[in-house]
């Protein structure tokens, strides 16, 4: 039998705050009111939100590029240099 004062307590939560960076390498479909972009950032937030046992949390900002920074062979388009940052702790 086990005592209450012998179990352990699982670890609390790490946090770890995310930011969703949605990408559209085309401009085609971007006037549709639900576009690609929204599509990806849904099924980002129901993963995020899936995982919040976990100490995951949403950033509010949105970080969508509608194919105006990324360039072939650009691996640090300015928008997802910005959410990095966003999402370091104490920002």
């Amino acid at each position: 039998m086990t005592r209450d004062k012998d179990r352990k307590s699982p670890p609390a939560p790490t946090s770890i705050r995310c930011a969703i960076y949605t990408r559209k390498s085309t401009e085609e479909g971007l006037e549709q009111e639900f576009n690609s972009l929204d599509a990806q950032r849904e099924a980002a937030e129901a993963f995020i939100k899936s995982q919040a046992h976990e100490g995951w949390t949403l950033l509010p900002a949105h970080y969508d590029d509608c194919f105006q920074t990324c360039r072939a062979g650009d691996v640090s388009p300015r928008f997802l240099t910005t959410a990095f940052r966003h999402a370091e702790p104490g920002t």
